[in-house]
């Protein structure tokens, strides 16, 4: 099945973990059904729980209404909602048969190695769910995919290159679609703001300091601050500690790791100093967080599961 307890899932700590697995897939790297078809795959409640999976997964609901929370907030999801879940990300599904919808997954390697899709893809600050009720921006997402579809399941067999234009094309659709809130224009930052980003994700456990990525980027702070703040809305320090804020919550919610581990994991030389980090950040103690987190459960679903569409 494509999502599955398997080997390739990420290494990050003892709660679920799904690999990318596909049953008789035309094509590897891809796959198209519905949530559906997702929950009679995977039945034994692990995906009502916090999880992570190791591959990209697309949702545009079609029918129904409940909550999927990615990164520790709930998305509220109705029909045009679209969910997009990047691997690293935590989430959490709502009880089958509450809403259904067209799911796509693919794998990192898969799509087009397009500007585009490398910066969503890689984008860890992205948005997750966009509502598109029913205007222009859901119907052509939904052709798209409904072009996915068909190509995936044709019949004389899938073209690897359609399926990857396709998804290209898809993700370029996505990539223009308007940002609410605290997901503002990342493109307002420039290229500061793209070799900022790049060096926050290889060095966010190690460094918290502005000046440091100031210096390896031969920029000054303040040069930092303005990218940051056109493409965010927060100064550089906001982004490092959003940065640093969401792994930790991330490894508490997903790992079994001792708090004081997870601290040093992420360059804090002092538990005591994580913990203030982490409460100014979330509002919640390291160890009432992973509480919350880990005992968090979904109702049993009332009724049968709306029937699926996809094979």
């Amino acid at each position: 099945m494509s999502w599955s307890k398997a080997d390739n899932a990420p290494d990050e700590g003892a709660t679920p973990g799904f690999g990318f697995n596909p049953p008789g897939a035309p094509v590897p790297g891809i796959e198209i059904t519905d949530l559906a078809m997702l929950h009679r795959r995977v039945s034994d409640g692990s995906l009502q729980r916090v999880h992570r999976a190791g591959f990209h997964s697309l949702t545009l609901i079609t029918r129904g209404s409940a909550e999927h929370t990615v990164d520790f907030v709930a998305c509220p999801c109705r029909p045009g909602t679209l969910l997009w879940v990047r691997p690293g990300q935590v989430q959490r599904f709502a009880a089958p048969g509450r809403m259904n919808g067209t799911h796509l997954l693919f794998t990192p390697a898969f799509p087009e190695p397009t500007a585009a899709a490398n910066r969503l893809a890689d984008d860890w600050s992205a948005p997750s769910c966009w509502q598109l009720g029913t205007g222009p921006d859901c119907t052509a997402a939904s052709a798209l995919l409904a072009r996915l579809h068909a190509e995936y399941h044709r019949p004389g067999g899938a073209s690897r290159e359609i399926l990857r234009l396709l998804l290209a094309a898809l993700l370029l659709h996505i990539d223009r679609l308007p940002r609410h809130g605290a997901h503002t224009n990342p493109h307002a930052g420039g290229e500061v703001y793209a070799r900022f980003h790049a060096e926050l994700e290889r060095s966010y456990a190690t460094t918290r300091r502005a000046e440091d990525y100031a210096d390896r980027l031969g920029h000054t702070v303040k040069t930092l601050t303005r990218a940051c703040q056109a493409a965010t809305g927060q100064s550089v320090k906001q982004v490092i500690d959003a940065r640093v804020a969401l792994q930790a919550q991330r490894l508490l919610a997903h790992t079994d790791e001792p708090i004081a581990f997870i601290a040093r994991r992420l360059g804090f030389s002092e538990p005591t100093n994580f913990g203030k980090f982490f409460t100014r950040h979330t509002g919640s103690t390291p160890g009432d967080f992973r509480r919350d987190q880990q005992s968090t459960t979904v109702p049993a679903p009332m009724g049968a599961a709306l029937p699926g569409k996809g094979s």
